[in-house]
C-alpha cells in the first residue's frame, strides 16, 4: 500500500543525499529502511548505513561547521 509516507520518506532521502553530497560526502548505504517503508505501524525510516572512517570525519565537520553558523 503506498502512502504519502512513502512519499515523504523516499524525498527526505534524496535530499539529505543531495546536502550530504554538497559537503562532497558520500553515505554509500543511504537508502529507505525497506522493512519500516513495507510495515504499516510505524512511519517508514530513512537507513543512513555504514560509512569509513573518512567519511565520518567529513561528517562531523560539517556538522560542527553548521553548529557553528
Amino acid at each position: 500500500m503506498h502512502s504519502p509516507l512513502h512519499d515523504e520518506v523516499h524525498d527526505c532521502t534524496e535530499l539529505l543525499r543531495s546536502a550530504l553530497r554538497d559537503n562532497g560526502i558520500t553515505l554509500p548505504s543511504l537508502g529507505v529502511d525497506l522493512p519500516g517503508l513495507a510495515g504499516t505501524y510505524a512511519a517508514p525510516l530513512v537507513a543512513l548505513g555504514n560509512c569509513n572512517t573518512a567519511t565520518a570525519r567529513k561528517l562531523a565537520e560539517a556538522l560542527r561547521k553548521a553548529a557553528t553558523r
